[in-house]
């Protein structure tokens, strides 16, 4: 057996993908997951109504994580339950490879915004978290308060996911209102098509819709990831852009205001009650602001999605809101020899498309038909990621073959200090029984929907 012994920390896409490809060179690995379950946001930020995409990816993942060389450690956070510094220096792992995702959002860049979380505000990570969970019973987690009229600030396709969500819990309560007992898996097929086969509309039911907002123009924002290098590139990207919005508005009915920065905030009451815009163009494929165009958009809540960033972690260099890795240096965390970064604490990125691509663009395909085809599309992203990890790995242990494998007694004492860990989370080191008790109802099998 390879005497070499690495530790990750994160157990989702990127950091079981690690683990599966160095249990393919016969090196062990220790997978340090921050929750009671591996999946990140697979479980947490990919929403619910991706039922069988999540089945099939967690799968994916279980099938990697319950490999013999590697010992899965749940419900430890690094820089929470144990010191990233002790780890390097004290702990004698080959190497430690980060994990650790995008889990924290960017702050909306309103003076003193913050202060009204809970009362007006959201943030994308812990809105979509609490849609995903909401319905399970016994659920403890942050409660949410959907309303109608809301201001999503963002432009990608996780923006396109709230105003999803959004749109499908305020329709759906309202039609419950008139006896009308609509699931979401119906209304994520269409809200028009729904609506069209009750003969009702937005208006009937009494309600507004919500508004994305985003600083560029529409057919800038970030919807499709292709090269546009050549002005050729560039148009075709633009339409692809345009029509993933079109077919988005024309499905779930929400607003849509291109070219607005939001610039203050609307406070009555002690809440947040809504957000002043500036009006932008775009010069040169800059963002230009124009003074003396702000206007109040009075709104009952705003859900802020401008991306995620990882979480700070003492010990850890940063950079701007990413890791600090060495220029061309495969991923080398700045000032050490053996930490490497993987994903998204690298690149920076909080959404599952983007987060292991590390430049690599997707087919123009999975962009287009992301609405009309989400599993495919999402499924062909999760193989783009799988294939950058296991090029990155193959690098990694290039330098890795300089590196000194901790001696018996050092991996002996690792392992001691791990089974201490299971014994804290009454982790019994039986994978499949731990994942089977921890794994949460599913909205689909409470519907009686199993084979959604």
């Amino acid at each position: 057996m390879n005497p070499h012994l690495v530790a990750i920390f994160g157990g989702a896409v990127s950091g079981a993908e690690a683990a599966h490809q160095l249990a393919h060179r016969g090196i062990r690995s220790v997978v340090f997951e921050q929750n009671a379950l591996p999946y990140g946001k697979i479980e947490d930020g990919l929403p619910k109504w991706h039922a069988k995409l999540r089945d099939k990816e967690q799968a994916n993942i279980n099938e990697k994580l319950s490999h013999p060389l590697v010992t899965f450690v749940p419900n430890v956070k690094l820089g929470r339950d144990i010191d990233f510094e002790d780890v390097i220096k004290n702990w004698g792992f080959s190497a430690v490879f980060l994990a650790t995702g995008a889990w924290r959002d960017r702050p909306l860049p309103i003076e003193g915004i913050d202060e009204f979380v809970g009362k007006g505000l959201y943030y994308q990570n812990p809105f979509i978290y609490w849609y995903n969970h909401f319905h399970e019973e016994g659920y403890a987690g942050e409660q949410m308060e959907v309303k109608d009229g809301a201001l999503v600030i963002g432009g990608g396709l996780a923006s396109i996911d709230v105003v999803k969500a959004l749109m499908m819990e305020t329709v759906q309560k309202a039609l419950k209102e008139r006896g009308h007992d609509v699931h979401m898996f119906d209304l994520e097929r269409g809200i028009a098509k729904v609506l069209d086969g009750l003969g009702l509309t937005l208006a009937d039911l009494g309600l507004k819709g919500c508004t994305l907002v985003y600083r560029r123009r529409v057919k800038d924002m970030p919807l499709f990831p292709g090269d546009t290098d050549t002005p050729e590139k560039l148009a075709k990207a633009e339409t692809v852009r345009e029509k993933v919005l079109t077919n988005a508005q024309s499905k779930f009915l929400f607003h849509m205001k291109p070219c607005a920065v939001p610039v203050d905030k609307i406070v009555e009451g002690g809440r947040l009650a809504g957000l002043v815009l500036l009006e932008t163009k775009i010069e040169n494929g800059r963002v230009v602001e124009l003074p003396g165009t702000e206007k109040e958009y009075p709104a009952p809540l705003v859900i802020s999605s401008i991306g995620s960033i990882p979480e700070p972690i003492p010990g850890i260099p940063m950079k701007w809101q990413t890791f600090e890795v060495e220029e061309g240096e495969c991923c080398k965390l700045k000032g050490f020899q053996n930490v490497f970064a993987l994903g998204n604490a690298v690149t920076g990125r909080g959404n599952i498309k983007e987060s292991q691509e590390h430049g690599r663009s997707v087919s123009e395909a999975i962009a287009e038909h992301y609405l009309t085809d989400p599993k495919g599309s999402l499924d062909g992203q999760h193989r783009e990621r799988e294939a950058a990890v296991a090029s990155e790995i193959s690098a990694i242990l290039h330098k890795m073959e300089h590196l000194e494998p901790p001696s018996t007694a050092e991996t002996g004492a690792i392992f001691s200090k791990i089974k201490a860990l299971h014994a804290q989370s009454g982790y019994s080191g039986d994978y499949s029984d731990w994942i089977a008790r921890h794994l949460p109802v599913r909205l689909e099998h409470m519907l009686g929907l199993a084979g959604h």
